[in-house]
């Protein structure tokens, strides 16, 4: 499977090029959300998000059926930003389960801040 026309085509939000990566059994998961969909409520709800999107790739891990990206995904306008993690299980070569964990990006907590602990990554 190739990841960087994965990530291509749903940064990019285009339905007809994300749907053949999944598997038709497939479903996928967005455990901060609470939420389970379809591939095509998971298209719709991607493709249908407000805005226009960019992205990176940052990381990828593959292990045997597993291959694990962490994304740092962001408005083209540079008004929103978010890493996202995500599990994809294969199989026959397609998505069959994505299991992503979504989070927005932004500077430590105050409290934190005022430990002076910690040091940017960047």
């Amino acid at each position: 499977m190739n990841i960087q026309k994965y990530w291509e085509a749903v940064l990019r939000q285009q339905p007809d090029k994300i749907k053949p990566f999944f598997h038709k059994e497939a479903y996928i998961n967005w455990h901060n959300t609470n939420e389970r969909f379809t591939v095509d409520e998971f298209i719709k709800a991607n493709c249908e998000y407000p805005g226009d999107w960019d992205g990176m790739i940052e990381k990828v891990v593959e292990k045997d059926d597993l291959i694990i990206t962490v994304v740092c995904v962001f408005s083209q306008d540079k008004t929103a930003s978010f890493h996202v993690t995500s599990f994809m299980k294969i199989k026959a070569g397609k998505i069959i389960s994505l299991d992503e964990y979504w989070g927005d990006d932004g500077k430590a907590p105050q409290w934190r801040l005022d430990m002076h602990i910690g040091k940017s990554i960047e």
